[in-house]
């Protein structure tokens, strides 16, 4: 049975948020009557719903369209949300040219994940001319609003002077802030450095802290790293090996 949404009725985005964690289903009809009469929050959140498939059958293709509806609103989510479906192929084409201007008008919008997936574009050239100083402006911007995964970029840049001055000793301020917001990146970056000053114990803490939280693609990347770093890492160097055989066992 579908759910009316009666006029009088005010919508709880965060009531419904909560539902889909004990009524996925219950809730989901809640969330499509709410965006289909025009709440641009719930048809962002339908969006979301549908590309996860949860209390909905996964439909990347419809979970695009419901992004680019609420993106005519303006909602700077919205916009960033359907950056990454043309950005990833989700439902539909890649089209990293588009995927740039909806990242932009997130960004323009003060969305912190906007900036930092333009940034992304900006830093490999996709989607639009390769320029380093404006994804330094991208993800500096984000880190000040505190997103975790640019202050570890915006580190980086500082650290190896990429468009601005290098100062190892800011890097390092910006990774700590990273790592303790919880970006397992960040806390990998600190880890790095921390070795180099021959901090091994609390370089140590980060590397189990990274290991544990970190997906197999940063696995990957940062069991090089290990390796290359010589013998004082080849304790943490197997670990990582085995918890990347973990995740990927195929």
């Amino acid at each position: 049975m579908s759910y009316q949404l009666r006029r009088e009725e005010v919508v709880d985005l965060a009531g419904l948020q909560a539902m889909l964690e004990h009524s996925p289903g219950q809730a989901a009809q809640a969330i499509l009557a709410a965006a289909g009469q025009g709440v641009v929050e719930a048809q962002l959140l339908l969006g979301q719903i549908l590309l996860d498939g949860r209390g909905i059958e996964q439909d990347a293709e419809v979970a695009r369209r419901w992004f680019q509806i609420a993106a005519q609103g303006g909602n700077g989510m919205a916009h960033n949300m359907l950056g990454r479906c043309l950005e990833h192929g989700w439902g539909g084409a890649v089209d990293l040219a588009q995927a740039a201007i909806h990242y932009a008008r997130a960004a323009d919008s003060g969305l912190d994940w906007g900036m930092y997936n333009l940034g992304n574009l900006l830093a490999t050239g996709r989607g639009l001319p390769a320029d380093q100083v404006q994804a330094l402006a991208c993800y500096e911007k984000a880190a000040h609003l505190g997103h975790a995964k640019s202050m570890n970029l915006y580190g980086r840049y500082i650290e190896q002077g990429i468009a601005t001055a290098c100062s190892p000793a800011r890097a390092l301020r910006w990774y700590r802030r990273s790592a303790e917001s919880g970006d397992f990146r960040g806390m990998f970056s600190l880890a790095m450095v921390l070795v180099e000053r021959g901090e091994l114990e609390a370089a140590g803490r980060w590397l189990d802290k990274a290991r544990l939280s970190g997906n197999g693609n940063f696995l990957r990347s940062a069991l090089a790293s290990l390796q290359a770093a010589g013998p004082m890492m080849t304790t943490h160097a197997l670990a990582y090996a085995q918890a990347l055989k973990a995740s990927d066992p195929l």
